[in-house]
């Protein structure tokens, strides 16, 4: 099994011979994210843990192939929201985190 930084490589080679960067935008792959994020949430109504699981694969993929388009480091990314969440207070409401 691969480690994520190598699969993140993959996907961007994958991408790179698929001519996305070359003929695509960042609009264009974030539709692509919203697609599948469409289909998370079919998946997750549905209670498919295998369509779950194929979803957060899918638009880990196309968050990827967009932090390449717009020259943004993804681990950077996530190292800055959770500095921001890590300090943040708030509740629980209806079963969702609602920040003060």
């Amino acid at each position: 099994m691969k480690d994520y930084f190598e699969l993140e490589c993959c996907v961007e080679s994958w991408a790179e011979e698929k001519g996305i960067f070359e003929k695509g935008t960042p609009m264009s792959q974030a539709l692509k994210t919203q697609e599948e994020l469409t289909e998370l949430l079919v998946a997750i109504n549905n209670d498919d843990r295998d369509a779950i699981a194929d979803a957060l694969g899918d638009i880990m993929v196309t968050l990827i192939i967009q932090a390449k388009m717009q020259g943004i480091d993804l681990e950077t990314c996530l190292n800055l929201a959770y500095d921001i969440i890590s300090k943040r207070k708030g509740k629980m409401i209806d079963g969702q985190f609602v920040k003060e």
